[in-house]
Protein backbone atom coordinates (compact mmCIF):
# COMPACT_ATOMS: atom_id res chain seq x y z
CA UNK A 1 0.00 0.00 0.00
CA UNK A 2 1.37 3.22 -1.05
CA UNK A 3 0.87 5.59 1.96
CA UNK A 4 2.43 9.38 1.14
CA UNK A 5 0.45 11.73 4.05
CA UNK A 6 -0.36 10.73 7.89
CA UNK A 7 -0.21 12.78 11.08
CA UNK A 8 1.43 10.92 14.52
CA UNK A 9 1.53 11.56 17.88
CA UNK A 10 5.15 11.78 19.55
CA UNK A 11 5.95 12.06 22.85
CA UNK A 12 9.42 12.79 24.74
CA UNK A 13 10.34 11.56 27.38
CA UNK A 14 9.97 13.08 30.38
CA UNK A 15 13.23 13.83 32.66
CA UNK A 16 14.45 11.44 35.74
CA UNK A 17 13.55 13.21 39.02
CA UNK A 18 16.74 14.27 41.04
CA UNK A 19 17.89 12.38 44.69
CA UNK A 20 17.92 13.58 48.06
CA UNK A 21 20.44 12.05 49.87
CA UNK A 22 23.45 12.26 52.10
CA UNK A 23 27.00 10.88 52.64
CA UNK A 24 27.21 8.42 55.13
CA UNK A 25 29.95 8.10 56.93
CA UNK A 26 30.78 6.12 60.47
CA UNK A 27 30.39 8.87 63.26
CA UNK A 28 28.64 11.02 61.72
CA UNK A 29 24.52 11.27 61.38
CA UNK A 30 24.34 12.91 58.47
CA UNK A 31 27.27 13.88 55.82
CA UNK A 32 27.48 16.13 52.63
CA UNK A 33 24.67 16.59 49.77
CA UNK A 34 25.85 13.43 47.42
CA UNK A 35 22.01 13.11 45.47
CA UNK A 36 22.56 12.55 42.02
CA UNK A 37 20.85 14.20 39.08
CA UNK A 38 17.74 12.52 36.89
CA UNK A 39 18.52 11.27 33.72
CA UNK A 40 17.00 13.13 29.78
CA UNK A 41 14.14 11.76 28.85
CA UNK A 42 14.54 9.92 25.26
CA UNK A 43 14.35 12.21 21.96
CA UNK A 44 12.01 11.32 18.91
CA UNK A 45 13.95 12.12 15.99
CA UNK A 46 13.03 11.14 11.87
CA UNK A 47 15.43 9.98 9.81
CA UNK A 48 15.86 9.87 6.36
CA UNK A 49 16.15 6.48 4.88
CA UNK A 50 16.31 5.27 0.89
CA UNK A 51 15.47 1.67 2.22
CA UNK A 52 11.81 3.31 3.29
CA UNK A 53 9.58 4.37 0.15
CA UNK A 54 5.86 5.01 1.80
CA UNK A 55 4.88 6.14 4.75
CA UNK A 56 3.09 2.86 5.69
CA UNK A 57 5.04 1.94 9.27
CA UNK A 58 4.56 5.26 10.52
CA UNK A 59 0.50 5.72 9.59
CA UNK A 60 0.18 1.98 11.30
CA UNK A 61 2.12 3.17 14.51
CA UNK A 62 0.88 6.41 15.49
CA UNK A 63 1.71 7.30 18.84
CA UNK A 64 5.70 7.32 19.31
CA UNK A 65 6.30 7.55 22.97
CA UNK A 66 10.13 7.81 24.74
CA UNK A 67 10.89 6.63 28.04
CA UNK A 68 11.80 8.51 30.98
CA UNK A 69 14.98 9.20 32.15
CA UNK A 70 16.34 6.97 35.81
CA UNK A 71 15.95 8.81 38.65
CA UNK A 72 19.32 9.86 40.32
CA UNK A 73 20.54 8.08 43.26
CA UNK A 74 23.03 8.56 46.25
CA UNK A 75 26.41 8.81 46.22
CA UNK A 76 26.12 11.35 43.34
CA UNK A 77 25.07 8.72 41.04
CA UNK A 78 23.27 10.29 37.59
CA UNK A 79 20.54 8.54 36.33
CA UNK A 80 20.78 7.04 32.67
CA UNK A 81 19.45 9.30 30.37
CA UNK A 82 16.73 7.29 28.31
CA UNK A 83 16.99 5.58 24.47
CA UNK A 84 15.87 8.08 21.77
CA UNK A 85 13.32 7.00 19.35
CA UNK A 86 14.09 6.94 15.59
CA UNK A 87 11.34 6.74 12.92
CA UNK A 88 13.12 6.03 9.11
CA UNK A 89 10.80 7.99 6.47
CA UNK A 90 11.30 8.25 2.76
CA UNK A 91 13.39 10.87 0.76
CA UNK A 92 11.17 13.91 0.07
CA UNK A 93 9.50 13.79 3.35
CA UNK A 94 8.35 17.29 4.49
CA UNK A 95 7.52 17.34 8.56
CA UNK A 96 4.50 19.74 9.69
CA UNK A 97 4.15 20.52 13.36
CA UNK A 98 0.08 19.51 12.78
CA UNK A 99 -1.53 22.55 15.14
CA UNK A 100 0.28 25.41 13.91
CA UNK A 101 0.93 24.29 10.17
CA UNK A 102 5.04 25.42 10.80
CA UNK A 103 7.21 23.58 8.47
CA UNK A 104 9.39 21.49 11.03
CA UNK A 105 11.86 19.87 8.70
CA UNK A 106 12.62 18.36 4.98
CA UNK A 107 13.70 14.82 4.56
CA UNK A 108 16.37 15.22 1.29
CA UNK A 109 19.87 14.30 2.59
CA UNK A 110 20.35 10.32 3.30
CA UNK A 111 20.73 9.40 7.20
CA UNK A 112 19.88 13.03 7.87
CA UNK A 113 17.99 13.10 11.53
CA UNK A 114 15.22 16.19 12.33
CA UNK A 115 13.67 16.27 16.42
CA UNK A 116 10.57 16.10 16.69
CA UNK A 117 10.26 16.09 20.37
CA UNK A 118 13.07 17.09 22.55
CA UNK A 119 13.23 14.93 25.97
CA UNK A 120 12.94 16.42 29.31
CA UNK A 121 16.17 17.63 31.35
CA UNK A 122 16.86 15.46 34.15
CA UNK A 123 15.74 16.98 37.78
CA UNK A 124 18.90 17.71 39.76
CA UNK A 125 19.81 16.47 42.73
CA UNK A 126 20.68 17.91 46.19
CA UNK A 127 24.34 17.45 45.49
CA UNK A 128 23.90 19.82 42.34
CA UNK A 129 21.85 22.10 44.33
CA UNK A 130 24.36 22.81 47.33
CA UNK A 131 26.21 26.03 46.99
CA UNK A 132 28.05 28.75 49.56
CA UNK A 133 24.77 30.35 50.58
CA UNK A 134 23.04 26.94 50.83
CA UNK A 135 25.62 24.19 51.37
CA UNK A 136 22.75 22.00 52.68
CA UNK A 137 19.55 21.98 50.28
CA UNK A 138 17.20 20.23 51.60
CA UNK A 139 15.25 19.20 48.17
CA UNK A 140 16.14 18.07 44.77
CA UNK A 141 14.24 18.39 41.42
CA UNK A 142 11.77 16.90 39.89
CA UNK A 143 12.20 15.79 36.07
CA UNK A 144 10.95 18.16 33.42
CA UNK A 145 8.60 16.60 31.14
CA UNK A 146 9.09 15.87 27.55
CA UNK A 147 7.67 17.98 24.34
CA UNK A 148 4.28 16.29 23.01
CA UNK A 149 3.22 16.86 19.92
CA UNK A 150 1.69 16.43 16.75
CA UNK A 151 2.83 15.91 13.82
CA UNK A 152 2.10 15.78 9.95
CA UNK A 153 4.33 13.58 7.57
CA UNK A 154 3.47 14.80 3.56
CA UNK A 155 5.60 12.46 1.04
CA UNK A 156 6.70 14.20 -1.89
CA UNK A 157 9.07 11.85 -4.18
CA UNK A 158 12.00 12.85 -5.12
CA UNK A 159 12.64 12.55 -9.13
CA UNK A 160 14.10 14.48 -12.46
CA UNK A 161 11.55 13.80 -14.57
CA UNK A 162 7.36 13.61 -14.33
CA UNK A 163 5.03 12.01 -16.79
CA UNK A 164 1.73 13.84 -16.99
CA UNK A 165 -0.78 12.44 -19.13
CA UNK A 166 -4.53 11.36 -19.09
CA UNK A 167 -5.10 8.13 -18.29
CA UNK A 168 -3.93 5.56 -21.08
CA UNK A 169 -1.80 7.50 -22.55
CA UNK A 170 0.91 5.66 -22.20
CA UNK A 171 3.06 6.52 -19.35
CA UNK A 172 3.48 3.13 -17.54
CA UNK A 173 3.99 1.22 -20.46
CA UNK A 174 7.05 4.35 -21.43
CA UNK A 175 8.24 4.34 -17.64
CA UNK A 176 8.50 0.18 -18.16
CA UNK A 177 10.53 0.54 -21.54
CA UNK A 178 13.35 3.05 -20.57
CA UNK A 179 13.75 1.90 -17.00
CA UNK A 180 13.53 -1.35 -14.88
CA UNK A 181 10.25 -0.28 -13.08
CA UNK A 182 7.49 -3.05 -13.29
CA UNK A 183 4.28 -0.77 -13.02
CA UNK A 184 1.12 -2.62 -13.62
CA UNK A 185 -0.04 -2.37 -16.98
CA UNK A 186 -3.44 -2.81 -18.25
CA UNK A 187 -6.66 -1.77 -20.84
CA UNK A 188 -8.90 0.54 -18.39
CA UNK A 189 -8.31 3.81 -17.11
CA UNK A 190 -6.60 4.52 -14.23
CA UNK A 191 -3.95 1.48 -14.45
CA UNK A 192 -1.77 3.62 -11.66
CA UNK A 193 -3.37 3.84 -8.83
CA UNK A 194 0.02 5.41 -7.17
CA UNK A 195 3.51 6.91 -7.93
CA UNK A 196 5.94 4.70 -10.01
CA UNK A 197 9.41 5.52 -10.42
CA UNK A 198 12.15 3.91 -12.28
CA UNK A 199 16.35 4.96 -13.01
CA UNK A 200 16.80 5.50 -16.73
CA UNK A 201 20.55 4.88 -17.92
CA UNK A 202 22.47 6.42 -20.64
CA UNK A 203 25.03 3.96 -20.68
CA UNK A 204 27.38 5.87 -23.16
CA UNK A 205 28.02 8.80 -20.87
CA UNK A 206 27.31 7.09 -17.89
CA UNK A 207 24.62 8.47 -16.33
CA UNK A 208 21.36 8.31 -15.21
CA UNK A 209 17.94 10.24 -13.91
CA UNK A 210 14.89 9.20 -12.45
CA UNK A 211 11.58 9.59 -13.93
CA UNK A 212 7.90 9.57 -11.76
CA UNK A 213 4.75 8.38 -13.34
CA UNK A 214 2.01 9.45 -11.45
CA UNK A 215 -1.92 8.63 -12.15
CA UNK A 216 -3.47 10.06 -15.10
CA UNK A 217 -5.11 13.68 -15.23
CA UNK A 218 -8.22 14.24 -17.26
CA UNK A 219 -10.26 17.36 -17.57
CA UNK A 220 -11.67 19.22 -14.48
CA UNK A 221 -9.60 16.91 -12.04
CA UNK A 222 -8.76 20.01 -9.91
CA UNK A 223 -12.46 20.25 -8.78
CA UNK A 224 -12.15 16.17 -7.63
CA UNK A 225 -12.67 14.19 -10.45
CA UNK A 226 -10.60 11.33 -11.21
CA UNK A 227 -7.23 10.55 -9.30
CA UNK A 228 -4.09 12.47 -10.53
CA UNK A 229 -4.58 15.79 -8.77
CA UNK A 230 -4.37 13.64 -5.17
CA UNK A 231 -0.56 12.68 -6.35
CA UNK A 232 0.40 16.01 -7.96
CA UNK A 233 2.71 16.81 -5.09
CA UNK A 234 5.12 14.09 -6.42
CA UNK A 235 6.08 15.81 -9.08
CA UNK A 236 6.30 19.26 -7.79
CA UNK A 237 10.20 18.85 -7.03
CA UNK A 238 11.10 17.25 -10.26
CA UNK A 239 12.99 19.56 -12.56
CA UNK A 240 11.17 18.60 -16.18
CA UNK A 241 7.94 17.33 -16.71
CA UNK A 242 7.05 15.79 -20.01
CA UNK A 243 3.74 15.73 -21.45
CA UNK A 244 2.12 13.00 -23.09
CA UNK A 245 -0.39 12.71 -25.67
CA UNK A 246 -1.95 9.15 -27.38
CA UNK A 247 -2.11 9.40 -30.86
CA UNK A 248 -5.56 8.69 -30.91
CA UNK A 249 -6.61 12.15 -29.89
CA UNK A 250 -8.54 14.22 -32.34
CA UNK A 251 -7.00 16.99 -30.99
CA UNK A 252 -3.63 16.47 -29.66
CA UNK A 253 -2.79 20.61 -28.68
CA UNK A 254 -6.37 20.99 -27.08
CA UNK A 255 -5.41 17.70 -24.93
CA UNK A 256 -1.54 19.05 -23.91
CA UNK A 257 -3.47 22.91 -22.94
CA UNK A 258 -5.96 20.92 -20.73
CA UNK A 259 -3.37 18.85 -18.85
CA UNK A 260 -0.92 22.01 -18.11
CA UNK A 261 -4.11 24.00 -17.13
CA UNK A 262 -5.22 21.03 -14.70
CA UNK A 263 -1.21 21.31 -13.53
CA UNK A 264 -1.81 25.24 -12.86
CA UNK A 265 -5.11 24.64 -11.06
CA UNK A 266 -2.68 22.86 -8.77
CA UNK A 267 0.48 25.24 -9.07
CA UNK A 268 1.52 27.72 -11.19
CA UNK A 269 5.38 26.90 -10.27
CA UNK A 270 4.32 23.15 -11.42
CA UNK A 271 2.82 24.55 -14.59
CA UNK A 272 5.59 26.74 -15.52
CA UNK A 273 8.64 23.65 -15.18
CA UNK A 274 10.42 23.29 -18.03
CA UNK A 275 8.74 20.59 -20.50
CA UNK A 276 8.35 18.75 -23.27
CA UNK A 277 5.64 17.68 -25.33
CA UNK A 278 5.45 13.69 -26.66
CA UNK A 279 2.63 11.74 -28.72
CA UNK A 280 2.85 8.07 -28.01
CA UNK A 281 2.13 5.24 -30.02
CA UNK A 282 3.54 6.44 -32.86
CA UNK A 283 2.77 2.55 -34.35
CA UNK A 284 -1.15 3.21 -35.27
CA UNK A 285 -0.52 6.37 -36.67
CA UNK A 286 -1.01 6.59 -40.90
CA UNK A 287 1.91 8.79 -42.38
CA UNK A 288 -0.87 11.49 -43.02
CA UNK A 289 -1.78 12.00 -39.39
CA UNK A 290 1.97 12.43 -39.05
CA UNK A 291 1.79 15.94 -40.78
CA UNK A 292 -0.71 16.86 -38.37
CA UNK A 293 1.69 16.85 -34.91
CA UNK A 294 3.46 19.87 -34.12
CA UNK A 295 6.99 19.88 -35.16
CA UNK A 296 8.49 20.39 -32.02
CA UNK A 297 6.86 17.28 -30.58
CA UNK A 298 8.23 14.19 -29.88
CA UNK A 299 6.75 11.01 -31.90
CA UNK A 300 7.31 7.16 -30.12
CA UNK A 301 6.18 4.06 -29.90
CA UNK A 302 7.36 2.11 -26.58
CA UNK A 303 6.58 -1.07 -27.96
CA UNK A 304 8.74 -1.05 -30.78
CA UNK A 305 11.40 1.59 -29.13
CA UNK A 306 10.80 4.09 -32.04
CA UNK A 307 12.22 7.67 -30.89
CA UNK A 308 13.05 6.32 -27.33
CA UNK A 309 16.48 7.14 -27.31
CA UNK A 310 16.03 10.90 -28.85
CA UNK A 311 13.23 11.44 -26.27
CA UNK A 312 15.88 10.14 -23.45
CA UNK A 313 18.69 12.64 -24.89
CA UNK A 314 16.54 15.37 -25.00
CA UNK A 315 15.59 14.99 -21.21
CA UNK A 316 18.99 14.92 -20.00
CA UNK A 317 19.55 17.53 -21.41
CA UNK A 318 17.38 19.72 -20.28
CA UNK A 319 18.28 18.44 -16.76
CA UNK A 320 21.41 19.88 -17.53
CA UNK A 321 20.39 22.90 -18.35
CA UNK A 322 18.19 22.73 -14.95
CA UNK A 323 20.18 22.45 -11.78
CA UNK A 324 18.84 20.26 -9.02
CA UNK A 325 16.84 22.41 -7.22
CA UNK A 326 14.79 20.30 -3.76
CA UNK A 327 13.35 23.83 -2.18
CA UNK A 328 9.53 23.16 -3.54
Amino acid sequence: MFIDETVIKVKAGDGGNGCHAYEKQKYKPKGRPDGGDGGRGGHVFVMCSSNVHTLQDAAYSRHYTAKRGAHGKGSNQTGKSAEDIIISVPRGTIIYDHISGEQIGDCITEGNTIMLAKGGRGGRGNASLASLRNPNPERSEAGKPGEEKEIRLELKVLADVGLVGRPNAGKSTLLSKISRAKPKIADYPFTTKEPNLGIVKIPSIHQSFVVADIPGLIEKCHEGRGLGIKFLRHIERTRVLAILVESISPDPLHDASVLIDELAHYSEHLASKPKCFIMTKRDILSENDLKKIPKDWFVISAITGEGLDRVIQHLYGLLKDNPDTTAV
